[in-house]
């Protein structure tokens, strides 16, 4: 079965179910990666991977709670979501008008915003969980060596550990997860903060660490576009504080593993095969010359 085909064949009875009167014939995809986001005549529909039916119902509920808080945010449909097809959430949200990626101001000032907010009572956020889904992906590693798989899995292992004894910064907040400007949309009236799946309470420099690696883990920012980036946040670089090396290794790894997760694809091994050697040593000192996933 093609993936369209699969993804109508959820779509049909989720449809109904919700009493949305579209066809899944009109579904266009927009971003097919972990999820799958789809286009469906003037919504948008998201499909999980397997099992996922808890973190989409977070989502729904995180995206609605934000909204009443005033932070602009992606707009989930007002009908009883998620529904769950084959083990799939599928959930349908309000199609975005034209638009284009956030800008590095963009992030701090949404960041800036969500971090003030009192983390609320009736939501059972979770607490941040840095290393989600990261087991699994050195599983699906294909064409690597066996010493580099270990390798990987060692590395985890300190990563987990160091996580637990970061020093002490800024009062934990509600934090993105995943925040950078792919994940903010940029239309004629404003912007929109958009994937919520991790959206949990944890240190706020989990969220900044994103933006201050790109200036020095990969030269992707410059640093006078990052000194706004600080500037428009309040005045905080993550990159002064003691746990700064830490929290960028895991996002490092964390860059590494999504193309080894990919890895059986030939273009995706070899930056896969980049990126861990750059992260044992054996390209040099940072930044590294990285491609950027698209």
């Amino acid at each position: 079965m093609t993936p369209a085909a699969e993804y109508q064949q959820l779509l049909a009875p989720a449809l109904r179910q919700a009493g949305i009167p579209r066809s899944p014939e009109q579904a266009r995809p927009i971003r097919l990666g972990e999820n799958a986001i789809l286009s469906l005549s003037g919504l948008v529909a998201r499909i999980s991977r397997p099992g996922q039916a808890r973190a989409a119902h977070r989502e729904v509920a995180i995206a609605r709670w934000l909204a009443t808080q005033g932070l602009p945010v992606v707009t989930p449909l007002d009908v009883d979501q998620p529904i769950i097809i084959d083990n799939r959430a599928i959930t349908f949200w309000e199609e975005l008008p034209e638009h284009g990626p956030g800008t590095v101001e963009d992030v701090a000032h949404l960041l800036r915003t969500l971090h003030a907010l009192p983390v609320p009572d009736h939501l059972n956020l979770g607490r941040l969980d840095p290393f989600v889904r990261l087991p699994q992906r050195i599983d699906d590693a294909a064409g690597l060596s066996d010493a580099d798989v270990a390798w990987l899995r060692e590395r985890l292992a300190e990563l987990q550990q160091a996580w637990k004894t970061l020093p002490a910064g800024l009062r934990h907040t509600v934090v993105h997860g995943d925040a950078w400007t792919g994940n903010i949309a940029r239309h004629a009236h404003g912007t929109l903060l958009l994937d919520l799946e991790r959206c949990s309470v944890g240190p706020p420099e989990w969220d900044l660490v994103s933006t201050a690696m790109k200036t020095h883990s990969v030269p992707w920012l410059s640093e006078s576009d990052y000194r706004s980036f600080v500037q428009v946040y309040g005045g905080d670089d993550v990159r002064a504080w003691p746990g700064f090396s830490t929290l960028r290794d895991i996002r490092e790894l964390r860059m590494t593993l999504y193309f080894v997760q990919h890895s059986s694809q030939e273009h995706m091994r070899k930056e896969a095969q980049l990126r861990i050697d750059c992260l044992r040593g054996h390209r040099g000192p940072r930044p590294w010359p990285w491609t950027p996933a698209t």
